[in-house]
């Protein structure tokens, strides 16, 4: 799977944003949870396709998922 999911110190001072663009993910998130549809953000941000605000989203997802997974395995090998 393409990431989405870019990260680089000249841009925002490394701050995640959509590949290709200026837009915090972390932005992405404050409007999901402030309401908004993914069509909503894609109409804030025009030049930034649906299909690609669903996939940021799915890769954060995906992050949150894997670091659970990853704190079990500690906790697991902790209690060994």
């Amino acid at each position: 799977m393409k990431s989405y999911i870019t990260s680089d110190p000249k841009i925002l001072g490394g701050t995640p944003v959509i590949k290709g663009t200026r837009i915090p993910v972390s932005r992405v998130i404050f409007l999901l949870k402030e309401g908004y549809t993914v069509e909503a953000i894609h109409q804030d941000y025009p030049h930034v396709p649906a299909n690609v605000i669903e996939t940021v989203i799915d890769e954060v997802v995906n992050m949150v998922d894997s670091s659970r997974n990853d704190q079990k395995i500690s906790k697991v090998q902790v209690a060994s």
